[in-house]
């Protein structure tokens, strides 16, 4: 029996997250089907990112245990579950709260028409609804159809660069052709799909000293992360952290409370604290945070996390052993400093148009680019652990969504011949687990779909949003 080779976006998700296309014959084929149907490789695409985290973390622990990195065939075959893929990737389309499924999307979210065209907008957060009605000159109580009354009545172009000056979050629907010659793609495809900067070893004890526990129970036992991240991309990397075995201590602020069922669907195993930055004494309490942890998340726009000294040149200079990640829309280029989605991403780089019909643009089956960007984060800072217990030398990691979306654009695509059938494979709904609620109550939501020691990670408490104290 021989093994089949692992396609090319497999081994270009592999070798940025790791450092060494050898690692991607490893990840075998899925154990039963990945229903994520598209024209674009997205099946391929999910099982990289989750096999590019398992990967990572199977490196890490053999680092740990034996102190070197894994030659090639040290490490055991990932195979994943197909099913648990899906699930994973379509988690909102599984999450149930005591019974009762969220509403995914607010009336200020979606697609509308306008003068010559289509917009996506994202109106989810309180704040970015309120700032598309203020741009719109509507009142704060307008609905689905005044909104979709005063974008019609300029272009798609007006309607974006207007949003973008004005703090509101709006795209254009564009064709693939279209998006190719567009500036900011043009510096997305420069870019690397992992952005990663190695440091060279500080003098501080922390940065030279190897990571505790030479022979973790997890690949990230006795790892301790801040994460400052909210929506999807950033919390699944936290997440897929946290089920590895790291400490996780997500930040947020009361100012800007997350959605509910958002924190509930990435939250598996980490706790939840509340700070507001502005407070002098909860500055503090990060700093002293962060003074001995190994790893900060952000996910974030650049200019909000550099007014706080929590970029990755502040962040190094203060504290040296700090392997620092990043994960936004758009990455480096004429749009770095704009709001973005995974929804947005794909509605200005020709996805919306290609999953779309005559009658309206689509979308993806999932929001896979936010999954994927989140799974890649991760598997990279577990390489940048990997790198610091074996050198000393800390790392910044980084991932854009405009830059997965350009590796899926780009890849081969699967022949029509392979389209899903009639009726598709639905046995990825069953690929859930149930957690209890600290008040009262329970959510469904996807299993975890990256594995350990040839099994699927278990999963893990969700513990009340805002309730830990800010201490390791």
């Amino acid at each position: 029996m021989t093994s089949t080779p692992p396609g090319a976006l497999t081994i270009e998700l592999i070798t940025a997250a790791t450092g060494r296309a050898e690692l991607a014959s490893a990840v075998t084929p899925p154990s039963g089907a990945v229903t994520l149907p598209s024209a674009l490789p997205v099946a391929e695409l999910a099982t990289a990112a989750i096999g590019a985290a398992s990967l990572a973390a199977a490196s890490l622990a053999h680092a740990r245990s034996v102190g070197r990195a894994p030659e090639p065939g040290e490490l055991a075959p990932v195979v994943l579950d197909g099913p648990r893929i899906t699930a994973a990737y379509r988690s909102e389309q599984v999450f149930t709260w005591s019974g009762a499924k969220p509403d995914a999307w607010a009336p200020a979210s979606g697609f509308f028409e306008t003068a010559d065209g289509w917009v996506r907008t994202h109106g989810n957060y309180p704040h970015h609804g309120a700032a598309l009605r203020r741009m719109l000159g509507l009142g704060d109580d307008a609905g689905r159809d005044e909104i979709a009354a005063a974008l019609r009545t300029s272009t798609a172009a007006q309607g974006e660069d207007r949003a973008a000056a004005e703090g509101a979050i709006v795209g254009k629907v564009r064709t693939e052709s279209e998006w190719r010659t567009h500036p900011h793609a043009l510096a997305a495809r420069t870019l690397p799909l992992v952005r990663r900067d190695v440091w060279e070893a500080a003098a501080s004890p922390l940065a030279a000293a190897p990571l505790p526990d030479s022979t973790p129970p997890r690949p990230l036992s006795g790892v301790r992360v801040v994460d400052l991240t909210r929506v999807i991309a950033g919390p699944v990397a936290t997440r897929t952290l946290a089920l590895f075995g790291a400490d996780v201590l997500r930040i947020d602020s009361p100012r800007l409370p997350e959605i509910d069922w958002q924190f509930l669907d990435t939250g598996q195993g980490k706790r939840s604290v509340l700070l507001d930055l502005s407070n002098p004494a909860s500055r503090s309490a990060l700093d002293t945070l962060l003074a001995h942890a190994d790893v900060l998340v952000t996910g974030y726009r650049p200019g909000a996390v550099a007014r706080f000294g929590l970029d990755p040149t502040t962040a190094r200079a203060r504290w040296p052993h700090l392997i620092t990640a990043t994960v936004d829309a758009w990455g480096p280029g004429p749009w770095e400093q704009r709001r973005g989605f995974d929804s947005i991403v794909q509605a200005v780089s020709g996805i919306a148009a290609l999953h779309g019909t005559d009658a309206a643009p689509g979308a993806l089956p999932a929001q896979a680019l936010d999954h994927t960007a989140g799974y890649l984060l991760a598997a990279a800072v577990m390489n940048a652990l990997e790198t610091r217990h074996l050198s000393g030398a800390a790392s910044h990691v980084a991932v854009s969504l405009a830059r997965v979306a350009q590796s899926l654009l780009d890849a081969p695509r699967p022949p029509a011949s392979e389209a899903p059938p009639v009726t598709p494979d639905e046995s990825w709904r069953d690929r859930t687990v149930q957690i209890p609620l600290a008040g009262g109550g329970s959510v469904r939501c996807a299993a975890p779909a990256p594995v350990w020691n040839g099994a699927p990670l278990e999963s893990a408490p969700l513990l009340p949003y805002g309730a830990a104290e800010p201490a390791w």
